[in-house]
């Protein structure tokens, strides 16, 4: 949720940039919303002062008639503020969730994601002598893909990978783990990109598949409803990303200063409903119902967490050129890098079952939007409260990293050379 005071000091401002992103606020039915939650406010803080009084100066002695008069007068007064100031607070907290958070002076300005512009390309797309094959030919020829009993099971979009294909999957967990959590490879990404932030290793967490609403609508990430999964009866949801329960775990706490920044690299399975997902989308594992990742959530303090979001973003680059999968970086333009968002990049490998650069990561950076309705707060050395900053990043998803994979490193016998880099966590193969 965006600071009141920014609205105030530049209401035109904000209500340019939300519509930058697709959101058309009225600022001007906010703004007079919350100037009348302050005047009755204002009335019942004096209400409130003057009930005190005069039960103050009760104690000890009978009060006079005019004194218990006057008191039912305030109570009445004071119940019926009280209920107009809640449901004026209601509505004004309605309409201050609704104002996106503003997009960073660096962020292309867009109506859609074909306004995306790409920063960088690494890497030339990979040539074959032979007419490259996608994912899901090889996985199903190899017998690592099962969607059909899947389907039988659990209806479709969902299913059954084994053999060589789940070796890959734990190899890439092992891999991503064993290098965010590596003093060595966090100093090494930092220097190479000359960033200014601590050299904290990622703390490794399996969360919670599940956040109750109160907290996933926080974190701003629980629309659109239609996407997300919902337990029947209770006050749960399946998260749709593992950074909604890591981000989320923090709620209503205050970290002293020396512990930030707070890093995480989350393991999670993940479910979104990808409701009118077609074409090529729809072959192999590419974007279902139920998929694997590994997700960076970082809390910091504001003064660096434009640095720490690029930091993220380099780690994610790292990881793909160990891994020596072409990729591009994407800008994100201001209608695509979300509500919650600040600034958004995307990463995209270069599939040669596609013929196209399709999206791996993204990276978030959303300021101290989320952490203001979280309200998770940073107590400085000087002894002042903050609100912290967050970011998060996918180091690796476990459904298009081994598509990457499999597309990038296949033979024309069907096969597929172990990158070298997971070779240790093959047991040293160097094909499957």
């Amino acid at each position: 949720m965006i600071d009141i005071q920014i609205i105030r000091d530049n209401p035109e401002l904000v209500a340019e940039k939300s519509k930058q992103k697709g959101y058309d606020i009225d600022v001007t039915q906010l703004l007079g919303f919350d100037e009348k939650r302050r005047s009755l406010q204002g009335e019942v803080d004096a209400l409130r002062q003057q009930r005190n009084e005069i039960a103050a100066s009760m104690k000890g002695g009978k009060p006079s008639d005019e004194m218990i008069a006057k008191g039912k007068e305030i109570k009445d007064q004071l119940a019926d503020l009280e209920h107009q100031l809640g449901s004026i607070e209601q509505e004004f907290i309605d309409l201050l969730k609704k104002v996106p958070n503003m997009p960073a002076d660096d962020v292309p300005v867009g109506a859609s994601e074909d306004e995306n512009v790409v920063a960088k390309i690494v890497g030339e797309p990979t040539k074959f002598d032979f007419e490259p094959k996608s994912h899901a030919d090889i996985a199903y020829a190899k017998g690592w893909l099962d969607k059909e009993r899947a389907a039988k099971v659990t209806g479709p979009r969902f299913a059954y990978l084994k053999g060589d294909l789940v070796k890959l999957q734990f190899a890439i967990i092992q891999f991503v783990m064993d290098k965010l959590t590596d003093q060595s490879f966090i100093d090494e990404v930092i220097s190479e990109n000359n960033l200014s932030v601590s050299n904290k290793p990622f703390l490794p967490v399996l969360p919670p598949f599940m956040l109750r609403t109160e907290l996933y609508d926080a974190m701003d990430r629980l629309e659109p409803r239609d996407d997300r999964y919902k337990i029947e009866d209770e006050d749960l949801w399946l998260q749709g990303s593992a950074e909604h329960v890591l981000g989320s775990m923090h709620a209503d706490e205050v970290f002293q200063e020396a512990e930030l920044p707070i890093r995480y690299i989350g393991y999670a399975s993940s479910f979104r409903r990808e409701a009118g997902t077609y074409g090529k989308d729809m072959e192999g594992i590419f974007r279902m119902h139920q998929f694997d990742k590994l997700e960076m959530e970082s809390l910091g303090l504001g003064e660096v967490g434009t640095d720490e979001h690029l930091f993220l973003i380099a780690i994610q680059e790292k990881i793909m050129q160990l891994l020596e999968i072409p990729y591009q970086v994407l800008s994100k333009c201001t209608a695509d890098i979300g509500k919650p968002n600040a600034r958004g990049v995307d990463i995209e490998a270069w599939m040669p079952g596609q013929q196209k650069y399709r999206e791996t990561h993204t990276a978030d950076y959303m300021t101290n939007y989320q952490a203001r309705r979280l309200k998770t707060r940073v107590k400085r050395t000087s002894g002042e409260l903050e609100i912290i900053h967050t970011n998060d990043a996918t180091a690796l998803p476990l459904s298009r990293g081994p598509i990457a994979i499999i597309e990038n490193y296949q033979t024309a016998e069907g096969d597929v050379v172990v990158p070298e880099a997971l070779r240790p966590y093959m047991g040293g193969r160097e094909r499957i």
